[in-house]
């Protein structure tokens, strides 16, 4: 299998794993609260890469620069969560998932400008048609006809969010190259679970779940497997291949997400949303040529 197929199909396994762990975020988060609901997920992904990489007896001999690149990527990581789930406390739901897509744009940028990495003309144009029609997919179009697009509200908070994110995964890229996709997503996630114990400390931030159900801890804990998976995937695809190509396939995860709404909550789709749903799934096929 060539190099750019593999990176494809590794892309499309991260869009269904975020696409999956931002459905039932919505769906659960807000019975708990995003801080706990992103706090307790982080923590059941970290501890099954803990797990995974204690049963494969996963060792290397790590530089200082590896493990000070990674409690670089878990800050950075953690930053973006946070701003995007403040631009959705603040903002218009529908404008603050599409313009979150923007994490794509930045990662290119990156790649293109520090780490020499470059598209075929036909790669160039798929990608662009992942994230446009990505972003027409999250668009919720009857609420922006009744609220408007309200910039001013939560869209700040979610370009920086977006921006770390853009940076997250190019610092990625180095670490895996150098210690594994394995060992990268493991230090990843326990410095993002540590960040965020710091911040809950000095912040008041309440992470109690003594009072909340059975299932909704359960699916908590799932929705952290499911997510760090797609990170491992996307890491080791970053081993393999470019940032450049795998992370936009990868953003064009409000598909996943919107297919197992309409599925699960029966949620009915604008025909925009429809052509930007079709548009991105064309884009990811054609990135293949």
């Amino acid at each position: 299998m060539s190099t750019t197929i593999l990176s494809i199909l590794l892309g499309i396994g991260g869009m269904f794993g975020w696409g999956i762990y931002d459905f039932l975020g919505g769906v659960f988060a807000k019975q708990i609260g995003p801080f706990k609901s992103l706090f307790w997920s982080q923590l059941a992904g970290a501890l099954s890469i803990l797990l995974l990489a204690i049963a494969f007896a996963a060792g290397a001999n790590i530089s200082a620069l590896a493990i000070g690149l990674s409690a670089i990527a878990a800050m950075v990581y953690s930053a973006g969560y946070l701003f995007f789930f403040k631009g959705f406390e603040k903002g218009n739901v529908s404008i603050v998932a599409a313009t979150m897509n923007l994490w794509a744009v930045f990662t290119m940028l990156f790649a293109f400008s520090f780490m020499g990495q470059r598209l075929s003309m036909i790669q160039t144009f798929s990608v662009l048609m992942i994230i446009s029609g990505a972003t027409l997919a999250s668009l919720n179009w009857s609420d922006i006809e009744k609220q408007g697009f309200q910039l001013s509200s939560g869209v700040k908070e979610t370009i920086f969010g977006a921006f770390f994110f853009g940076v997250y995964w190019n610092i990625s890229e180095i670490i895996s190259e150098e210690i594994g996709w394995l060992l990268t997503t493991m230090f990843t996630k326990l410095g993002i679970v540590i960040f965020l114990l710091a911040f809950s400390f000095f912040l008041k931030q309440q992470i109690d779940l003594s009072k909340t159900d059975s299932k909704t801890k359960y699916t908590v804990g799932i929705m952290g497997v499911v997510e760090v998976g797609a990170v491992g995937l996307v890491n080791y695809g970053l081993t393999i291949g470019d940032a450049i190509l795998i992370t936009p396939i990868a953003s064009a995860l409000s598909v996943v997400t919107i297919t197992l709404a309409i599925i699960f909550l029966k949620e009915k789709v604008t025909k925009i949303q429809g052509f930007g749903i079709v548009g991105a799934i064309a884009g990811i096929l054609l990135t293949a040529f």
